[in-house]
């Protein structure tokens, strides 16, 4: 039997335990999906034991995606990324890799959303709004990010070649986007609060909101009122899921069954 897991603290909450158990049983694979919840001083021996006790791969949570970095030999996007949410023990050393870029670009995808040469903008620098950035500037999307202190905007518009902007310009940065990404948790914690005013969406755009609880935020009500093309954060979560899956495994994901496991716990 194969066993893969999530690293992080807290990890009770996860949704990816049933998501990939439900991807061994479709294809009659004989693994296990384990959750490891170390204290932050006990990160490096969790790594460690893991490997040693024959895990094949794991995913990693806040908050350690940065801490991973420095015990595993990581990729070249993980390391321009500077978080590291999956690793793969099936070499001589553990490797570090990043599939929230890729989830982000696949979720696009997934509903027939073009990204090169689109203008996007990204609400939020910290750390969803890193992978979403890097996705959509290596996508050959054109960048904003926007987010309250504008100096990480500034410092994350340099890492991907973007241009950063203060919350209040949202309003005409949007109004001039094909592509909008909610990399904040507003909408979580408050289901009726949207992090951009409803009147600056507009049809031709498509919004992804990387907040899954709830499904349907108040930034999505609010976009689909007006036609944009919505895109749940459920979405991004199941796809950086299927990219660690296809590279532990070597196999192709079974996205339906995945997808629908994780909306079922959801």
């Amino acid at each position: 039997m194969d066993v893969y897991g999530l690293v992080g603290n807290p990890v009770g909450h996860s949704l990816s335990p049933p998501m990939h158990e439900a991807a061994y049983d479709h294809l009659g694979i004989d693994a296990r999906y384990v959750t490891f919840e170390p204290a932050a001083t006990d990160l490096e021996a969790a790594i460690d034991g893991a490997r040693a006790l024959g895990v094949a791969g794991l995913n990693v949570t806040v908050p350690f995606k940065e801490a991973v970095r420095d015990l595993v030999a990581v990729d070249d996007l993980a390391a321009r990324v500077g978080a590291v949410n999956t690793v793969d023990f099936s070499g001589s050393e553990p490797t570090g890799h990043n599939t929230d870029v890729e989830g982000v670009r696949r979720a696009f995808a997934h509903h027939d959303v073009p990204l090169a040469g689109e203008r996007a903008v990204v609400v939020g620098a910290g750390g969803a709004g890193r992978a979403v950035a890097f996705a959509l500037a290596d996508a050959d999307a054109r960048v904003h990010v926007a987010n309250r202190t504008v100096e990480t905007a500034e410092s994350l518009a340099a890492d991907v070649g973007a241009t950063a902007h203060a919350l209040d310009e949202l309003p005409a940065l949007v109004g001039d986007a094909d592509v909008l990404v909610n990399a904040t948790t507003v909408g979580m914690d408050a289901p009726d609060q949207s992090p951009v005013p409803a009147d600056a969406l507009h049809g031709d755009l498509a919004v992804l909101d990387a907040v899954y609880t709830p499904l349907e935020t108040r930034l999505l009500r609010d976009a689909g009122a007006v036609g944009a093309t919505t895109v749940d954060g459920a979405w991004m979560l199941l796809f950086q899921g299927v990219a660690a899956f296809e590279r532990w495994t070597g196999r192709d994901a079974p996205v339906e069954a995945m997808n629908a496991a994780l909306r079922a716990r959801l």
